[in-house]
């Protein structure tokens, strides 16, 4: 298991927040996993953000139940957006979200380059591991991020 896999839930999470995801799972280590839900949208859209009403109608996702103030990004696009974590492949985390902003608001295709999200997954070192092993997920090396 690394970062950049994919995660599907199983029957075991359904009447749970997890029933029918896809999780793309952006960090494994010993202190824990980090990832987002990767195909549920968030009801609202970017511009419908008090501190974003000036932007375009980009859409969110509902990237988890952790931290769900915070807006979070994964991105292909370390040329524009500097300061990303490599993630795997050609995908980065977070970095300058000003210049992620300006991006958005100016790229018509910036929706095959970045998603946003609200909240993110977490887990405390070897729980995602140990949900994997119950039978919770299914691990995918291919799924659809952007």
């Amino acid at each position: 298991m690394n970062a950049g896999m994919f995660l599907y839930s199983t029957s075991l999470l359904n009447d749970s927040f997890f029933e029918d995801t896809q999780l793309f799972i952006t960090e494994l280590n010993d202190k824990g996993a980090m990832g987002f839900v990767v195909n549920k949208l968030f009801p609202r859209k970017f511009n419908e953000l008090v501190e974003f009403r000036h932007s375009i109608a980009f859409p969110l996702y509902d990237g988890g139940p952790v931290d769900r103030e915070h807006l979070y990004f994964l991105h292909r696009r370390p040329d524009l957006i500097e300061g990303g974590i490599p993630v795997a492949g050609d995908i980065y985390m977070g970095g300058d979200f000003k210049a992620a902003v300006k991006y958005i608001n100016n790229k018509s295709i910036a929706t095959h380059d970045i998603r946003l999200f609200i909240g993110y997954c977490g887990w405390d070192p070897l729980e995602l591991e140990e949900e994997i092993a119950e039978g919770s997920w299914e691990i995918k090396n291919t799924g659809a991020l952007f």
